[in-house]
Parts: C-alpha cells; sequence; structure tokens
C-alpha cells in the first residue's frame, strides 16, 4: 500500500469504515458495563448518593477521559495513519530528549500487562450470567475453554471472524443502548447524575468514595487500545463511531443505576442470589438467554481486539530495539494483520494462569486497571512533547496537561488500593516485561559504542585485488554482508577482518546491505550506491517500523531492476557456468556476538551484557529475522570485547 493510498484510507469517512470500526476498536471499552456498576457497588447495600456519585463520576470519565483526551486529542498524534505508545514514542524521538524512551517501555509494558487480565475479565463477567439458570456452575472451565478457542483461532488470522465482528458488536451496543433507556423511562430522576456535583460529592463526602474511583476508572480502561488500534480503522471513522458508542455506553450506566435506586438497601445479591450483576438484572427475564450469548460474544470480540493489539506492539518494540527477535506469521494478506506464535502461547498461559487464580470476574476487577493507569500517564508525558513538536502554545498545553496529571494521578492512588488485591499481578508483569525491554535496548546501546567503524576507502584497492586474486580460491560469485554502519563510505571493522583475515573470501562482487528502520510505520525504499563498478556494491533499506524485514525477497528485487536496467551482470564469472548464462550463487555472512573473556565490565554493564545473552538464546537467529534462506548463510562469531584489559607488561627471560 502506498503512503498516499494509506492517507486516503485514514482520511477517508465512510459507512463500510464505521462498520468495521464497532467491530475492531470499542470491543474493550464497549464490554466495560458487564463489571463497572457490579463492581462500584460491590457487597455493600445499595445506596443512592453512591449509585448517582458512580454514574456522575463514569459520565465524566468517558467525556475527559475517553472523548475529550483520546478521541480528540490524541488521536490527532497520529504517525502516518498509526496510533499507540510506540507510534507515539516514534513521532516525539526526534526532539532528541532521550529520557522520552523511560514513558515509551512503562507505557508499552504496561499495555501488554493490563492485555493478559483483560480477555478473562470479559470472557468470566459474561459467562457468570449462566448462573442465572444454574446456579452452582463452576463457569472457570469455561472461560478456559473459550480463551483456549479464541488464541487457537488467531493463527488462521482474522479476516473471516472480522466479517462478523461489526454486524455483532452493532447488535451489542444496540442492545446496550435499548436495556438502559427502558429503565431511565421508569425512573428518569437519574439523569440528574450528569451534574458533576454528584461526582464530587462522592469523592468528598463519602468514606469510601475516593478508592471508588478505582472501579470508575475500568469504564475507560478500552481508551488505551482505542488509540492502539487506529490504524486498522482511521481517524475519522473512530469520531463519528465513537457518538454512537458512547451514547450506548452512557444509556446502559444511567439504566443500570436507574434500577439500583429503585431497590435502595438491598444488596446484589439479595436481588438476585444466582447472578447479582446490575447488568443482566435490568434485562427481562425472557430476555437472558440471548443477552448472555450476545455478552459472550461481544467478550470474545473484545479480547480478540487486545490480542492484536498485542501482537502490533511486539512488532513495533522488535522495530524499536525494544525486544528480542520473534517468529512473525502474516496469515492473511491484509495490511498490518500480523500473528506472532511466541506472544499468543504466552498471552493463553497468562489469561489461564489468571482465571485459575482469580477465578471469579468479581475478584479480577480488584487485579484490573492498576497497570492501565500507568500506560495513561506516560501517553500523557509522550503527548506533551508531541504539542511541543506541533508548536501548540504554552498557555494550551500546561492548564490541559495538569488537568489530566491530575485526573490520572487522582486514577492511580485510587488503584493502588487494589495492589494487595491483585494489582500486584498486572504490576509483576508489566515490570518483567520493563525489564526485558530495558535490557535489550541498554545492550543494543552498548555494542553500538564498542563496535569499531572504518573507512571502505582505506580497503577499496586491496578489496579490488583480492577479488582477481587467483592464488586464493573462490569462496563465492556473490558475498553479502549486513552492515549497522550508517553512513555509505563507512563499515564495521569486523566485515573487513572477515573478507580479508578470517580465511580470506575472495568474490566476484561483494554486496553491503544496511537496514534502517524509520519514524513512520509503512514505508519501502532502497538506494544503490556503487563504490567499485562491478565489484563493491551497498544497498540502504529505509523501512517502516511495522515493515517486515524480508531482506532476501527485497535483496532479489533490487538485483532483478538493476539487471534489468544494465548496472550490473551476475552472471556466474566461472567460464563454462559463463558461457551456459547460469547467474552466480549467493552467500550471506553474518556475524554472531560473543562476550570476550578479555572483557573488564562495571557491575551493571555485565548485568545487562549477560542478560542480553541469555535472552537472545530464546530469540530468532540472524538469518531468520532477516528472512534469509539459511542454505546460502554462513555464520562467523566475533568476540565482543568491551574496555579491553591494560596491555599486560611480560619481561623476557631467556
Amino acid at each position: 500500500m502506498s503512503a498516499s493510498h494509506s492517507h486516503e484510507l485514514h482520511s477517508k469517512l465512510s459507512l463500510g469504515g464505521i462498520l468495521v470500526t464497532l467491530g475492531i476498536i470499542f470491543g474493550d471499552i464497549g464490554t466495560s458495563p458487564l463489571y463497572v456498576m457490579k463492581s462500584i457497588i460491590g457487597s455493600y447495600a445499595i445506596n443512592t448518593d453512591v449509585v448517582l456519585g458512580g454514574i456522575s463520576a463514569i459520565f465524566w470519565t468517558l467525556t475527559l477521559q475517553t472523548t475529550i483526551k483520546y478521541v480528540l486529542i490524541t488521536l490527532s498524534a497520529d504517525n502516518h495513519g498509526e496510533g499507540g505508545i510506540f507510534a507515539l514514542y516514534a513521532l516525539v524521538k526526534r526532539t532528541k530528549v532521550k529520557w522520552l524512551i523511560v514513558p515509551a517501555i512503562i507505557g508499552g509494558s504496561a499495555l501488554l500487562a493490563d492485555g493478559i487480565i483483560t480477555p478473562p475479565i470479559s470472557v468470566a463477567s459474561a459467562v457468570e450470567g449462566i448462573r442465572t439458570y444454574y446456579p452452582d456452575i463452576n463457569t472457570v472451565p469455561i472461560v478456559i475453554g473459550i480463551l483456549i478457542f479464541l488464541f487457537t483461532i488467531q493463527q488462521f488470522g482474522t479476516k473471516l471472524v472480522g466479517k462478523f465482528f461489526a454486524p455483532m458488536m452493532m447488535i451489542w451496543f444496540g442492545m446496550l443502548g435499548v436495556l438502559g433507556a427502558l429503565q431511565i423511562f421508569q425512573n428518569v430522576d437519574v439523569l440528574k447524575a450528569i451534574n458533576p456535583y454528584y461526582a464530587y460529592r462522592l469523592l468528598i463526602v463519602h468514606p469510601e468514595g475516593f478508592y471508588v474511583l478505582g472501579f470508575v476508572f475500568l469504564c475507560t480502561t478500552g481508551a488505551e487500545a482505542l488509540y492502539s488500534d487506529m490504524g486498522h480503522c482511521g481517524r475519522k471513522n473512530i469520531r463519528v463511531s465513537w457518538i454512537f458508542v458512547k451514547l450506548a455506553l452512557v444509556l446502559n450506566y444511567f439504566g443500570q443505576g436507574a434500577y439500583l435506586i429503585k431497590h435502595e438497601g438491598l444488596t446484589l445479591q439479595s436481588i438476585n442470589a444466582n447472578n447479582g450483576n446490575p447488568f443482566y438484572l435490568i434485562m427481562a427475564d425472557w430476555f437472558q438467554p440471548y443477552g448472555i450469548v450476545i455478552a459472550t460474544m461481544a467478550a470474545v470480540i473484545a479480547s480478540q481486539a487486545l490480542i492484536s493489539g498485542s501482537f502490533t506492539l511486539i512488532n513495533e518494540a522488535m522495530r524499536l530495539n525494544f525486544w528480542p527477535k520473534v517468529q512473525i506469521k502474516y496469515p492473511t494478506d491484509q495490511k498490518g494483520q500480523i500473528y506472532i506464535p511466541s506472544i499468543n502461547w504466552l498471552l493463553l498461559l497468562g489469561c489461564i494462569g489468571i482465571v485459575l487464580h482469580f477465578e471469579e470476574s468479581s475478584n479480577m476487577e480488584a487485579a484490573y486497571g492498576l497497570a492501565i493507569v500507568l500506560c495513561m500517564i506516560m501517553t500523557t508525558i509522550l503527548l506533551t512533547y508531541f504539542m511541543i513538536i506541533k508548536r501548540v502554545s504554552l498557555f494550551i498545553i500546561l492548564p490541559l496537561i495538569l488537568l489530566y496529571l491530575v485526573i490520572e494521578i487522582s486514577f492511580l492512588i485510587a488503584n493502588l488500593d487494589k495492589f494487595p488485591h491483585g494489582g500486584y499481578v498486572t504490576i509483576v508483569i508489566a515490570s518483567i516485561l520493563i525489564f526485558v525491554m530495558s535490557i535489550w535496548f541498554m545492550a543494543k546501546k552498548i555494542s553500538k559504542n564498542y563496535t569499531k567503524i572504518v573507512k571502505i576507502d582505506s580497503y577499496k584497492k586491496v578489496l579490488a585485488e583480492l577479488s582477481v586474486d587467483l592464488s586464493i580460491p573462490k569462496y563465492a560469485t556473490h558475498l553479502v554482508y549486513m552492515t549497522n554502519a550508517n553512513r555509505v563510505d563507512e563499515i564495521e571493522e569486523k566485515v573487513m577482518y572477515s573478507i580479508l583475515q578470517k580465511r580470506p573470501k575472495r568474490a566476484d562482487l561483494y554486496w553491503f546491505i544496511h537496514v534502517n528502520i524509520m519514524n513512520e510505520p509503512y514505508k519501502k525504499e532502497y538506494k544503490v550506491n556503487e563504490i567499485i563498478k562491478d565489484d563493491i556494491y551497498r544497498i540502504d533499506f529505509n523501512l517502516g517500523f511495522r515493515e517486515a524485514t524480508k531482506i532476501n525477497l527485497m535483496f532479489k528485487e533490487v538485483i532483478k531492476d538493476m539487471v534489468s536496467k544494465g548496472e550490473v551482470d551476475i552472471t556466474s564469472r566461472y567460464e563454462s557456468l559463463s558461457k551456459n548464462n547460469i547467474i552466480g550463487d549467493f552467500k550471506f555472512v553474518l556475524s554472531e556476538k560473543f562476550l570476550s573473556n578479555d572483557s573488564f565490565m562495571h557491575w551493571h554493564e555485565k548485568l545487562v551484557m549477560n542478560t542480553y545473552f541469555f535472552i537472545k538464546k530464546f530469540s530468532l537467529s540472524e538469518e531468520q529475522a532477516f528472512g534469509l534462506d539459511s542454505s546460502s548463510v554462513k555464520i562467523e562469531k566475533f568476540p565482543m570485547v568491551l574496555h579491553a584489559p591494560e596491555k599486560i607488561e611480560l619481561t623476557r627471560i631467556g
């Protein structure tokens, strides 16, 4: 897809686009009514002030946090149509403010950690509706069964299932709105909760009021995922469809509130001992079986959006050097549709672990939200720098950012109350992810600092002579090296050492390939530099941070183009093969570093590098990561020396 076509797609508003948006983007935030009001009331007796205050807080959270911050402001921070915290980081990276890597890594890790708890809580909340009919049923095996099915179908892509998503979510949001409206008609008085005074009274007057914010926050947890999935549907489609989604959500929350106020003084369990969830209580008895089925399907769709989002996030993290290289598959020809097996099965294990640990959705509510609020604070920090880049007036930036920091830090403090009740689970997971990302990033930086770069000019003469030196057996017709040197006139010293000293490698043509990952998502460009005619060439690939690095295929395309233009002759130079126009062989040489025993390191470098090499054992090999054919690849090991020891003074005695 060309950049102009991509831009056209993202700036276009269409009915089809709006429907797809409903199916893909709003699953997470759209299934929040399943558990938000239930968690606010808890096991306490229903109190009108708490109900009105809770609904008022939900309404203003959806307005200030989701509508204004995410739908209006954050969606403007798109990176060529793509969203998400890493896409935002790629934009603000240009400011050269080095510490911005911190909020990017924390935010990305927190979002991934919360992705492990979203599928279990959504599916469990929906499935628990069955208890209305089968009070003693153990829902854990059903929830695990649905999750296993959901993660197993990922490898086939979501193209077919995607067509089913949009109409299903249309039914879901329609159901939310109608159910809520029916209850509001019976108690119109509940609409006074639109007045923010009720939210204020709950927070200030009610003894537990401030900590209720931790449960109110659950109504906006899908906002970050909404931003991450922007690339699939486009900004305009999200903004227009959000009007319908927000109306449906608000109607449902107010409807649940109207129902609860009618039952003041009772507990949810005393209203219905089998299923004390206000979401199901507002349904007519005859409709409940249908409601449970629709809710379960909506929960599965919500989970799907988060799984796809996790794949995208890890893919970006790899390209930005935050994550080890892992296998990526492309199950369909759809743009942006990827499948990462290792992440898929790790997420499934995490989800099953969450279900087995917490068992009930009410227990999961206690753990949910703590990590995502960290992600939102990190997005706010990065957004500040984005607005500075865009030269937005400080008179607008300061009050806006202060407002959101106050709101989000309040949510964070309220959510900290959840830490001992299960919040530690997502924080532990996020911490592990932060550790891996930080180690990988720092190790790459250390490695780059200790890579010696030399000028190609110094080696032109010897390479040209080596190419025609018949006393050295020919290694390959075409010898290809991957290089990290950014400048065209430079190359790593180890490459020259490999060609000239580590068994001299005579070839007819030497190729140096450099892959440059761009700050924009989709770009596929290349540039060819002729260093010595018919002897040395350098190819620079400029790839977007969401593009696949299929170097084998790309290199073939470049060669084909160069041959068609008469820029290079790739026919074999062996006389018998040349006569018959046989194409010469291509040999790739990749270097693999290992930590030299001669290295002298500080303790923190030792920790970083040893952990890096340990994690590297589980990641893809270099040839797999570059998409090379292993039959034509030679791996050479090179020692990596950090802080070489002082010269040893020896005395000769004989």
